[in-house]
């Protein structure tokens, strides 16, 4: 019993074991893992804390400023008196002060930078979506990528299989000497070329996985690393609606994408930037409070004694309020040059708003046409794998019967292979594109 139980103990380890290097990750598994890890992300993720921050500090603008100052001094010689006369004396004098201090009227600079500070917070928001976004998209194309070349192998091998099969029937046909020996050569060369394809294409699959790797920023790659296979059945009818009018998914993407929210939050504060170079041509006022007092202790000096410190508090004491009102009369035209300043970055901010309308246009545009190209072409070469396969069985039972020859079947053998790799890359080109147009649309990207 003890012997069962440990067998099957290892053998539950093992199992669980295999499992885990075997697991197949899948496309939403990649982008969550890459958004978690990406250092791009975390960087984006510290600027947006920085500008939430900024913002906190920006509210306490109107809290008082409250301080303490404590001070001691030793004079010795001809130093000044409690009455403020300077005489031949030591003393020692101990002050301490608390000042309050608060804005009333600055013209309405700290509301305005508020809400610059609020306005940049949500701006660093949008460009860290945007950023995972464009993350999301790049783990996509490297997942579908991976998929194609993997369904480039599955061809080759299809073709080595093929090939085999061919060698073993001209053997046959060769021992009952239907065929000369040179085509049973010519059909061993073939494989070794479909052998070195088959070779090619097993590491273009490697490769496509280290570049889906990379992109995850996984710290480990090796050969326990895969995807899983996605179900797809009718390419074009799972993905047609995808493909709707350019203008219609450009007037959806345009209202919610966070590359031209972005630039709308930035415009708002360069907006209100100005509104703060404005307020220094405003007078500003201020209330101030100050509380004061000290102590005075003489030495060295006969018939000269030091008010006790109990009365000294209360004879030293010193409050103070008041109201400062700040008139700008001329500033070396600083303040102009500010508010210029301020001027041309909203326009510039404007025409980089307008430049990311245009640059999100044109990825649309570029979705929309490489997913019409792409099905177009899906559809015609559904068509040339059909009659390539066709010819493929004609061609290998005239072959098996002795009436053509080796470069007759590998001509169409060929042909098939082709069409069936042209196949493979307008579906997934078709694919991706379709996700692309469904992302721009609000759409999350998954397979």
């Amino acid at each position: 019993m003890k012997q069962l139980f440990l067998i099957s103990i290892i053998l539950l380890c093992n199992g669980i074991y295999a499992q885990d290097v075997l697991k197949k990750w899948t496309l939403d598994e990649c982008i969550r893992y890459a958004i978690d890890n990406n250092i791009n992300l975390k960087q984006k993720e510290q600027e947006k804390e920085s500008r939430a921050i900024e913002k906190e500090a920006s509210q306490t603008g109107w809290i008082p400023n409250l301080n303490a100052y404590i001070g001691q001094n030793l004079d010795f010689g001809r130093t000044p008196s409690r009455e403020g006369v300077i005489v031949d004396r030591n003393s020692a004098n101990s002050s301490f002060n608390l000042q309050l201090s608060m804005p009333l009227f600055n013209g309405f600079k700290l509301l305005n930078n508020m809400a610059v500070r609020q306005l940049n917070l949500k701006a660093a928001t949008e460009s860290l979506q945007k950023a995972k976004d464009d993350l999301s998209l790049g783990v996509a194309s490297y997942y579908i990528l991976a998929l194609y070349n993997k369904e480039i192998l599955n061809i080759a091998y299809l073709q080595v299989n093929l090939t085999k099969e061919q060698v073993t029937r001209t053997e046959i046909l060769v021992d009952a000497g239907k065929v000369p020996k040179s085509q049973l050569y010519d059909i061993i060369a073939q494989l070794a070329r479909d052998e070195v394809t088959l070779t090619e294409a097993e590491n273009n699959v490697s490769l496509a996985l280290l570049d889906l790797a990379q992109a995850l920023e996984l710290e480990r790659f090796g050969a326990d690393f895969d995807i899983s296979q996605p179900a797809i059945g009718d390419v074009l009818t799972e993905h047609f609606k995808s493909v709707q009018p350019l203008d219609n998914i450009y007037d959806n993407a345009v209202a919610f994408k966070p590359q031209i929210k972005e630039q709308e939050y930035l415009l708002e504060s360069r907006k209100k930037m100005l509104r703060v170079s404005q307020a220094e041509y405003f007078p500003r006022l201020s209330f101030s409070a100050n509380y004061g007092n000290g102590y005075y202790r003489y030495f060295g000096m006969e018939g000269v004694e030091s008010v006790p410190f109990g009365d000294q508090l209360k004879q030293n004491e010193r409050k103070t309020i008041g109201i400062s009102l700040y008139i700008p009369l001329f500033n070396r035209m600083d303040v102009r040059n500010n508010v210029r300043q301020s001027r041309v970055a909203i326009t510039t901010q404007q025409l980089t708003m307008e430049n990311s309308k245009k640059t999100l246009y044109k990825d649309i545009q570029q979705a929309f046409f490489a997913a019409v190209a792409a099905q177009e072409k899906f559809t015609a070469t559904e068509k040339s794998v059909a009659a390539s396969r066709e010819a493929l069985t004609y061609a290998e039972e005239r072959y098996t019967l002795g009436m053509s020859t080796v470069v007759e079947y590998n001509e169409s053998k060929t042909k098939y292979a082709q069409s069936l790799s042209e196949l493979a890359q307008a579906k997934y080109n078709f694919i991706f594109s379709a996700k692309v147009l469904d992302f721009y649309n609000g759409l999350p990207i998954s397979l």
